[in-house]
């Protein structure tokens, strides 16, 4: 237990040296700069190591877990494609890890590989964001009565309206298998989401909320709500917490109402967060 804590504290560590910095998004010529300079190799997604209970109980040792998630993209083309796009390979991995039970079991491990091209939206000489075409799938990598899967083909925007403000938006075709064990996933899971993003006090504090609507004409979502306060002035680690209500939130229990609270640590970005 000891020395995987350590190896996964270290990996958490080197991945967050991996963020890029802040360009201007006022000049896209300087984002293009950034990611044309910066490593291959990168965070994609949100980096976080958590620990919470359900909403409403009693804390114990079976509703109350860690939750962490690992997410990296690989640049595959090192200069521009046509029409200022670009090409990535990702994969995110998010674990529900039941520790405070006897022999520590993982409840449940989310897999989620994918390929994205990325195409940069400007507004005269302005950066305004982003719009990726994405390939991908997700499963849970087990058999039988627990296997998960499905593969989804979409599109996703992120759109700035200034440094610290920013809206997004993904919508996709889910490809299930209809003889497979989680068939109607898409009544809780869902096939589009949006949410918002603010960063304010110089970067200080960041609030994400991501609200992803079920099926039907109700006003019915699974809403993720986090915030976070910046540890240290010059690194991209914060304090952050975590607030999940809803279906989805992992694979194996799809179907299931979660209402959960986490806080711990989270690696973000430093330009921006991918959803």
């Amino acid at each position: 237990m000891k020395k995987f804590t350590i190896l996964f504290a270290f990996q958490i560590i080197s991945i967050s040296l991996l963020a890029q910095s802040m360009p201007d998004i006022d000049d896209i010529d300087s984002v293009k700069r950034v990611f044309e300079t910066m490593p291959s190799f990168g965070l994609y997604k949100d980096n976080y190591f958590s620990i919470g209970t359900t909403i409403g109980h009693r804390p114990d040792s079976y509703n109350s877990d860690v939750k962490f998630q690992i997410s990296i993209r690989q640049r595959l083309t090192r200069h521009r494609l046509p029409l200022d796009t670009y090409l990535f390979l990702f994969y995110t991995q998010k674990s529900f890890w039941n520790v405070f039970e006897s022999s520590l079991p993982m409840h449940d491990n989310n897999y989620n590989p994918g390929l994205s091209w990325v195409k940069f939206i400007r507004k005269n000489t302005r950066f305004s964001g982003i719009v990726q075409f994405v390939v991908e799938h997700e499963s849970n990598g087990r058999d039988g009565d627990e296997s998960r899967s499905w593969n989804k083909v979409g599109f996703s925007t992120s759109y700035f309206i200034n440094k610290t403000l920013m809206f997004h938006g993904k919508a996709f075709y889910p490809i299930v298998d209809s003889d497979g064990q989680n068939k109607d996933i898409c009544n809780y899971a869902g096939i589009f989401q949006f949410g918002m993003q603010k960063i304010i006090r110089d970067g200080r504090w960041v609030f994400d909320l991501v609200l992803t609507k079920r099926k039907g004409w109700d006003f019915n979502f699974n809403t993720m709500a986090e915030v976070g306060v910046h540890l240290f002035r010059d690194d991209n680690q914060y304090l952050f917490l975590q607030y999940y209500n809803g279906y989805g939130e992992n694979m194996l229990d799809y179907n299931c109402f979660q209402s959960r609270i986490r806080i711990g640590m989270l690696i973000r970005p430093k330009f921006f967060s991918t959803f």
